[in-house]
């Protein structure tokens, strides 16, 4: 066989189609010289490997599982003889390994090769004409394109370090684990998207008998050689390349951890795959670190943020563009920007009502509940001010037995690289003091690993009238949460409410004052009140 293939010496096998008798071999997978597919050979002490004694094709082979040391492998065969219609049928291999660990081995490296046949070689023509197209879960929701650019994307090392580097993400989970090295010590635990396995490394440290790190970018192998530079702690950790909705595990978990939120949680649709990797390989009563998620939600006011926005579609205002009329695709250009989400790190004082969140039970929640999230909005203003928008954050908490805590990504607390996020309204809404705010918050999975934001935000009708009920105002948007607006270096600089009521009675005794510079600060081109008047918000 060509490439380095496995090796298992002195395994004990048996043709259980042909009721053969046990003979001792050397189990070897790697790929065929001729073909370059890989193959499984069993080669009898003492026998040349070029002539193996049992020689299976991964393609169609499939492996299970009879005893803590024994595997039998069927494969699909044919036989043809001469004027004799050709004819099919499965073979069985008996493999019994010499200990547990080798068996364990064995059956990673049967699935590891077997991968290749799927991921490496999709679509590829065979001998016979037949064209593989078998697909996982993962694969039929998810388009190629955004998977491909997604696993090269965590497959190189300059992001893991940006993750890394968050020390409020990473030091959470170092924390947690630690902290609860009851739920760790003497179990087997799966690293979901392992990335460059330090998740794994924290689990070997508080005292994991075994950690399976699973991951399906090019990362996997910089994991491996991360573990083989902590031989104490890499012993116990096995690197698996390969999705979880496709890889198969010699046992059961007893916890799985993982690093699976985007912004807003549920950006790239890891957590589907988390909860994929919970069906498959959990144990009953297993733990899952983190155990629950929660998005985090509350009406903002920001008047720069706003104008900001708005200022960017100035430029298809122009009537005399190098003799053109731009006009006609300033609408288009206007809500264009208004569809990007913002992310950033805001002052929380620009919030106006207490905040409302939505849970997400990571332990007992189904995947199909992600494809589609529908929150409920209704907040009651507690200043009088323009509403601009939803601003949103999400926290996580990991349950263990000694320690609960909790990762937050919320306004005020230390920064993180998920910041927060903000839907920002194309037509803000006017609220008094005391006025019910309402609304939706409808999230869309697609198929590029992400989310459209429907939302709506209606404020109810104040003062005469109002035990009536109906509604005064309501603005709608629709945003791709996959093309944000990263305002990261953007000027952090805020007026609140109450400042913008202080300055208009100081504006008399200060002709230069502040109002003057707020809006000279907000853009060389535009003020609220040019906003107001453009956009007919007055």
């Amino acid at each position: 066989m060509a490439s380095s293939p496995d090796l298992f010496p002195n395994v004990a096998f048996s043709d259980v189609s042909a009721a053969a008798p046990a003979a001792e071999a050397t189990a070897a997978f790697g790929l065929g010289a001729t073909t370059g597919a890989p193959r499984l050979c069993l080669v009898k002490s003492g026998k040349d490997e070029a002539e193996p004694t049992v020689d299976i094709d991964l393609a169609d082979a499939q492996v299970f599982k009879l005893g803590p040391m024994e595997w039998l492998c069927v494969c699909d065969e044919s036989e043809a003889k001469a004027g004799v219609e050709e004819k099919s049928f499965s073979r069985a291999i008996k493999v019994v390994l010499r200990t547990e660990a080798e068996s364990k081995a064995f059956s990673l490296a049967f699935q590891q090769w077997k991968h290749q046949v799927i991921s490496g070689k999709a679509g590829e023509r065979l001998e016979n004409g037949s064209i593989i197209a078998s697909k996982s879960k993962f694969d039929t929701k998810i388009e190629a394109s955004s998977a491909k650019m997604y696993f090269h994307y965590y497959g190189q090392l300059l992001h893991q370090q940006n993750m890394l580097q968050d020390f409020v993400r990473t030091g959470t989970y170092y924390a947690a684990v630690m902290e609860n090295r009851s739920d760790f010590e003497g179990r087997v635990v799966v690293d979901v998207g392992a990335g460059s396995g330090i998740l794994s490394l924290f689990a070997a440290q508080a005292g994991a008998r075994h950690v399976y790190a699973v991951e399906a970018s090019e990362m996997a192998e910089n994991a491996q050689r991360l573990m083989s530079g902590n031989p104490s702690l890499g012993q116990r950790i096995t690197v698996i390349r390969g999705k979880v909705e496709e890889v198969e595990l010699p046992e059961k978990a007893d916890i799985l951890i993982s690093e699976p939120m985007g912004t807003l949680l549920v950006n790239e649709r890891m957590l589907e795959s988390y909860v994929i990797a919970r069906d498959r390989f959990l144990a009953p009563d297993g733990k899952m670190f983190p155990t629950t998620g929660r998005i985090h939600m509350a009406p903002f006011s920001d008047e720069y943020l706003y104008v900001e926005i708005a200022n960017k579609a100035l430029f298809w205002q122009q009537h005399n563009f190098f003799g053109v009329d731009l006009t006609p695709l300033h609408g288009s250009a206007f809500q264009g920007y208004f569809s990007q989400p913002v992310v950033d790190a805001f002052d929380p004082r620009l919030l106006i009502s207490p905040p409302i969140y939505h849970t997400l039970d990571f332990t007992s929640m189904k995947e199909e509940e992600l494809y589609e999230i529908d929150i409920p909005l209704s907040f009651v203003a507690s200043v009088g001010t323009r509403v601009h928008g939803l601003a949103c954050w999400f926290d996580v908490l990991f349950n263990g037995s000694t320690v609960q805590r909790w990762l937050t990504t919320a306004p005020g607390s230390p920064t993180t690289h998920w910041y927060q996020l903000r839907c920002v309204l194309s037509q803000p809404l006017y609220v008094m003091a005391g006025q019910e705010i309402t609304g939706r918050l409808h999230l869309v999975a697609h198929s590029a690993q992400s989310y459209t934001i429907y939302l709506t935000m209606s404020a109810k009708m104040w003062g005469v009238g109002a035990e009536q009920g109906g509604i005064l105002q309501t603005s709608t948007g629709k945003l791709e949460l996959k093309e944000p607006y990263y305002r990261l270096s953007q000027p952090q600089s805020y007026m609140l409410p109450q400042d913008q009521q202080q300055q208009q009675q100081l504006s008399s005794l200060q002709p230069h004052g502040s109002e003057q510079q707020m809006q000279e600060g907000l853009s060389p081109g535009i003020t609220i009140d040019q906003v107001d008047k453009d956009y007919g918000l007055n």
